[in-house]
């Protein structure tokens, strides 16, 4: 039995140890969410194969995992529903779902400070989740229609929101208050109005711009961080825009629509147009690996995920990972 032990150990690290070296600047997953199964893939980016699957909970619409890559969140929007699925990564287990009470429609999300950050349309509001504590631990109303999508700057100094039917970005700015030496924390809040159905957004790498597709206007609404206003306005003919991502150098901008057949992909300096890239019926989430060589689509109505060259900006594979594939998300064990 000890042997027999020793050799599965054995095995075990030499497959590990192939895999890092068959890809040595590929070290993360990609994490898929299935709509039309109702799962969660994890797929190897150097073979686009699926490593395990579990079940996402009831509608899942965006997943991010942790800073250690060692557990996922999921966001079951549900109609309204008040659910977090987390997923164990290591051992591929879908755990009990986080109850966020009156909180409702939990929808964008992400991890920063080692703690869950996510919306919650229903309720017009945002909150963080602390894994340590197992609760929510803070709530902040943005008294906006359909807050969306949620991006947080690393030393938890600003926040930005995207609020699809009021046709507006929050940005929300740590403030100090209670005298000398800061005391408590506060918000600020500006509420900055750009295009109508203003969902996908990202912030520019170097933090100084916010770029905001909107869906109905078929434009980009480009904020200027340091003023809080918005500084341009592109016709960029992306109806229907879903989500909108900077590549990691910066240098270029996808969005992605479910109003067409094409990924429209912009030059970030020029703010004009450089591909418009065919990727079916229309594509959903993405995501952009870490190293910079490859942009992940989603191509819902057609099940599978596009795989896109960042350097040639064509479509280099495809990864089947369920039926209605839409959110994802990059988990790098730490």
């Amino acid at each position: 039995m000890k042997l027999r032990s020793i050799l599965v150990v054995l095995f075990a690290a030499t497959v590990a140890l192939g895999g890092a070296q068959s890809s040595p600047s590929t070290s993360g997953t990609l994490l898929v969410l299935s709509k039309g199964d109702l799962t969660l893939s994890a797929v190897d980016p150097s073979t686009l194969k699926v490593l395990g699957k579990v079940p996402s909970g009831p509608d899942p619409h965006e997943v991010i995992a942790s800073t250690d890559g060692r557990m996922a969140y999921i966001a079951n929007y549900n109609g309204g529903g008040n659910i977090i699925t987390p997923v164990d990564l290591a051992q591929m287990k879908a755990l009990t779902p986080i109850d966020l009470g009156p909180l409702r429609a939990p929808h964008g999300v992400t991890f920063v400070g080692g703690k869950l950050w996510f919306t919650v349309e229903g309720s017009k509001a945002i909150a963080t989740y602390d894994p340590a504590a197992n609760k929510v631990d803070w709530i902040l109303g943005t008294g906006q229609n359909r807050t969306h999508m949620i991006h947080v700057w690393t030393d938890l100094s600003r926040i930005v929101t995207s609020n699809v039917n009021s046709a507006t970005m929050t940005i929300i700015e740590k403030a100090a208050v209670g005298g000398r030496g800061g005391g408590q924390t506060d918000w600020d809040e500006t509420v900055v109005p750009v295009g109508r159905g203003a969902e996908g957004f990202d912030v520019s790498p170097d933090g100084k711009q916010i770029w905001a597709a909107n869906a109905q206007d078929g434009t980009i609404s480009i904020i200027d961080v340091a003023s809080k206003r918005v500084t341009d306005t592109l016709a960029a003919n992306v109806n229907g825009a879903n989500r909108l991502k900077f590549t990691p150098d910066g240098k270029h901008v996808f969005v992605s629509s479910l109003g067409g057949a094409e990924v429209a992909i912009l030059d970030a300096a020029t703010k004009r147009d450089v591909k418009r890239l065919k990727t079916g019926r229309g594509a959903a989430g993405m995501q952009m690996q870490p190293d910079g060589t490859r942009a992940y689509v989603a191509c819902t109505p057609d099940d599978y995920i596009a795989v896109v060259d960042l350097k040639t900006l064509e479509i280099a594979g495809r990864i089947e990972a369920g039926r209605q594939p839409d959110g994802l998300a990059w988990a790098e064990r730490r």
